[in-house]
C-alpha cells in the first residue's frame, strides 16, 4: 500500500516566507516545495539567506520537499551556459535545505518541433544532469505546457532516454492543458515513473480547479496508485486565485483560473482540504 505525504508551494498563500509557515501550519502541512520567497524567485536567493530560511523552517518542524526551481523553463534559444551556473547555485541550495530533489522542466523551443527540438533537449538534459552527479540530489521533471515533455509521450522519452535518473513530477492539470488525459491515458503510460505529484486539477475547459473538482479524475488516480508500495509526496498547487507571479508563471493569469476565493488563505485551505478529501475517498 502507498503512503502519501502533503507537502505545498506555500507562496501561493503568501509571497511572505513567515506568512508561508503560518499558512502551512494553519493547515498541517510540515513539507514546502520553496519556490518563491519574499516576492522573488527562489533562485535568486543568496546561500546566506537560505541558511536563515531553513533556520525558520527547522524552527516551526518544516522541511523542504523539493527546490522549486525555474531549471529548464527557458527556450533552446536562450543562454545555456548561464543556466548551468544557475543550477550550481540551486544545487548549493538544495544542500542548504536538506533536500534531494529539484523540480526543472524540458525547454521551450519556438520556432520547432518537439521532434525538431528533441536532440538540443536531450543534450541540455544530460548536461544538467551530469551537474549532479556525486552532489546526492535528484533533478524531477514537471510536466508543464509548452515544453518538450508537456505529454506523456515525450516524458516517457525523457524516462528512457536517461534510464529514470530524472525523476518524473505527474501533474493532472498540465496534462490536461495539452489535451492530454490524466486518468487512465497518461497515467497508465507513466505509472510506473512517477516519483512525486504537483496537485492541481483542471476543468474540460482548461481552467484551474481543486483536486477532484476538474476531470483529472484524482479518486481513480489515488486508489490505483495506492497498490503501489511506495511513499509519494504530494505538492499542493493551488493556482485558485491570482497571486503575485502568477502571469509568469501561467501566462494568462486569471483567465485560467476557474475558482475564486476572497482570500489568498481560502484559496489554499480550499486546495488542501480538496486532495485530502480526495485521498480519503480513494482509500474508501
Amino acid at each position: 500500500m502507498a503512503t502519501f505525504e502533503l507537502a505545498a508551494f506555500a507562496d501561493e498563500y503568501s509571497q511572505n516566507f513567515d506568512e508561508q509557515i503560518k499558512g502551512l501550519l494553519e493547515n498541517e502541512i510540515y513539507c514546502m516545495e520553496i519556490r518563491g520567497v519574499n516576492g522573488r524567485n527562489i533562485d535568486s536567493v543568496s546561500c546566506d539567506e537560505a541558511v536563515e530560511l531553513q533556520k525558520k523552517l527547522s524552527a516551526n518542524g518544516i522541511r523542504v520537499s523539493s527546490v522549486g526551481s525555474p531549471l529548464g523553463k527557458i527556450d533552446l534559444k536562450d543562454d545555456f551556459a548561464r543556466h548551468l551556473e544557475k543550477e550550481k547555485h540551486i544545487i548549493e541550495l538544495a544542500h542548504i535545505f536538506n533536500c534531494d530533489r529539484i523540480r526543472m522542466f524540458s525547454f521551450y523551443h519556438e520556432g520547432k518541433t518537439p521532434e525538431e527540438a528533441r536532440p538540443e533537449v536531450m543534450y541540455r538534459l544530460g548536461e544538467m544532469l551530469k551537474l549532479t552527479e556525486g552532489e546526492n540530489v535528484l533533478l524531477c521533471h514537471e510536466n508543464e505546457r509548452g515544453i518538450y515533455g508537456d505529454n506523456a509521450e515525450r516524458c516517457l522519452d525523457i524516462q528512457k532516454q536517461f534510464d529514470s535518473k530524472i525523476k518524473l513530477i505527474f501533474d493532472h492539470a498540465n496534462f490536461i492543458c495539452v489535451d492530454c488525459q490524466p486518468f487512465p491515458y497518461a497515467y497508465n503510460i507513466l505509472k510506473d515513473y512517477i516519483f512525486y505529484f504537483h496537485i492541481k486539477d483542471a476543468t474540460a475547459s482548461k481552467r484551474m480547479a481543486r483536486a477532484g473538482h476538474g476531470v483529472g479524475r484524482f479518486v481513480e488516480t489515488f486508489r490505483d496508485i495506492n497498490k503501489y508500495d511506495k511513499h509519494y509526496i504530494l505538492t499542493v498547487e493551488p493556482h485558485l486565485q491570482v497571486f503575485e507571479g502568477l502571469a509568469e508563471l501561467e501566462g494568462k493569469g486569471g483567465k485560467l483560473i476557474n475558482d475564486q476565493y476572497p482570500s489568498r488563505a481560502a484559496a489554499f485551505k480550499a486546495a488542501c482540504d480538496a486532495i485530502k478529501a480526495v485521498l480519503e475517498k480513494a482509500a474508501g
